[in-house]
């Protein structure tokens, strides 16, 4: 249960020294530089970092059912997309911040939680308002909605002069495209009115003016992921890449042109808001190269999934019925046929952190 405002002022001293007891109980994958913090992690965007938001709504596309999260601790699915951890869980961990970043939707979230980070992800949804309708998923609107309702919590915690120190040197993580490309473009067939590059052009505004939204609210420290390579998706192998299941050139062809467009529309904010720090984590290459180069991973499988066949399975297609699930994920770049393993996203997010850190500083 969260402190109400009328909450005695001793309370707060107490809440900061265990603000400081959780920060510490991580050791940290990366050294930031001297005199600079990190108080919090807070995550926006769709599946890739839904620790389980999308639990309580009536909608397809959730994962607290087995068999997501059989690796997690206790072999409990929470509502990640994977077999375990999360991006965001690692990028906390990394940071020295906490070793799991909780679902602000979560029921079982305690004030302390919020101190140090939250994810606001919401699994199928975009940067086009479009995308997140279908399937009845937190949209970008309503995430930032929770977001302004987050501040207000922290504030009544900590107070405004603490709260807006926390906002402004956390780092946000941002993760959205994919669906907008994949589903809302060549599934729902938005480009019948847009050629790719036009739609591409909308979806940067899109993401501009959210970034600038959270500016304006105290952000300073922002991760903006590209997509990765579409093409590859196990889903994307089935719908299109023929006989052979190969990847998909127009798909990869398209996530290139929109990071492209992404990148630059990034420079133009840090150009504009130099106070801020809006950096491009590029995913799309890391990703490729291990799918390319498995075996320097450790990995075996890449054109399908561990959960059923791996082909076309994913949210309520990967169940606890779906049959021939794989016995070690460890040798799958991906669990379903559009998320990654634990083991993946582990690998990529060492490789990031150890890019990207010096930026925000």
């Amino acid at each position: 249960m969260f402190l109400s405002s009328s909450s005695s002022s001793s309370t707060v001293p107490l809440i900061v020294s265990l603000f400081i007891n959780i920060l510490w109980s991580t050791e940290a994958l990366v050294k930031l530089p001297e005199n600079e913090s990190v108080p919090a992690l807070i995550a926006f965007g769709d599946s890739i970092v839904d620790p389980g938001n999308n639990n309580n709504l009536v909608t397809v596309a959730k994962s607290n059912y087995p068999p997501y999260g059989r690796d997690f601790t206790g072999g409990i699915p929470t509502g990640r997309f994977s077999n375990g951890k999360i991006p965001s869980d690692f990028i906390a961990e990394g940071l020295g911040i906490k070793k799991l970043l909780p679902a602000y939707l979560d029921p079982n979230l305690q004030p302390t939680d919020l101190l140090t980070g939250v994810s606001f992800a919401s699994g199928a949804s975009g940067y086009d308002p479009l995308t997140s309708k279908l399937p009845s998923a937190f949209s970008q609107r309503d995430q930032l909605e929770m977001f302004k309702d987050y501040i207000e919590k922290l504030k009544r915690l900590v107070g405004e002069e603490r709260t807006s120190t926390i906002i402004s040197k956390s780092i946000i993580f941002v993760v959205q495209g994919s669906n907008d490309i994949t589903n809302t473009y060549y599934v729902l067939r938005r480009g019948q009115n847009h050629d790719f590059a036009s739609y591409a052009d909308f979806l940067v505004i899109s993401a501009s003016s959210f970034l600038k939204e959270l500016y304006g609210l105290g952000v300073r420290r922002v991760a903006v992921v590209s997509v990765p390579p579409l093409g590859c998706l196990p889903s994307q192998r089935s719908l299109a890449g023929g006989v052979q299941r190969e990847c998909v050139d127009k798909y990869n062809v398209a996530a290139e042109l929109f990071n492209a467009k992404l990148s630059s529309g990034l420079n133009s904010l840090n150009t504009n808001f130099p106070l801020a720090r809006f950096v491009y984590v590029d995913i799309y290459n890391p990703l490729l190269d291990i799918i390319q180069n498995p075996q320097k991973s450790g990995f075996e499988v890449v054109n399908k999934g561990c959960c059923g066949t791996g082909m076309i399975e994913v949210s309520v297609l990967c169940n606890r019925y779906t049959p021939c699930t794989c016995d070690d994920a460890k040798k799958y770049v991906f669990w379903d046929s559009y998320h990654l393993t634990e083991k993946a996203y582990k690998i990529l997010i060492h490789e990031i952190l150890l890019r990207y850190v010096d930026g925000f500083f």
